[in-house]
């Protein structure tokens, strides 16, 4: 089988339904982040013998949103695929609470770093939140669960708290006054 179809020299591309809409269409840019942030995911994982539990249930989660935002509001198929729930919402709550119970309390804003694991927290962090800002714009011509946003607003919050669980000790910002 062939990888390329040509199909989509056009500017156009199929949800998972069979819809052809263009590549510039809002669902395209949500579950197109989702899936970047998938990949920045994966580096995480292949960077670290931690949290690999977590990570392999956030890839799932990420793969199960991408499908449900890459299928027609209403449509058969997108009520048999698998759905969202609030107990993956609850899963990484569990998940930050236990973390953060572990980390010194937080006073200031800190600065990404540490080291090269935070760091890579820190990209799927804020590749989390335009995901998020994405399925919001998605959000307002589209149907999206509303559990969608809270997975994703939580999983930011995750990927915050695993980075200063791997930088050990945060840098805090210092604002120079002028």
């Amino acid at each position: 089988m062939k990888i390329y179809t040509k199909m989509g020299d056009n500017g156009t591309t199929s949800l998972v339904n069979g819809t052809r809409v263009g590549k510039d269409d809002v669902r395209l840019e949500a579950y197109g982040t989702i899936d970047e942030l998938s990949a920045f995911v994966a580096v995480l994982m292949d960077s670290t013998e931690q949290f690999q539990e977590q990570f392999c249930e956030i890839q799932k989660k990420l793969m199960v949103m991408e499908c449900l935002l890459a299928t027609d509001d209403g449509c058969e198929l997108k009520k048999r695929l698998p759905q969202m729930t609030d107990a993956d919402v609850e899963y990484l709550e569990r998940s930050i609470d236990a973390m953060n119970a572990k980390l010194p309390a937080l006073n200031s804003l800190i600065v990404p770093g540490g080291n090269i694991l935070a760091s890579r927290c820190h990209v799927c962090r804020t590749v989390c939140r335009r995901a998020e800002r994405a399925v919001v714009r998605m959000s307002r011509e589209h149907e999206v669960g509303e559990v969608v946003l809270k997975y994703l607003n939580r999983l930011s919050d995750l990927f915050f708290v695993m980075s200063r669980t791997f930088a050990e000790n945060d840098t805090k910002w210092q604002p120079e006054v002028c």
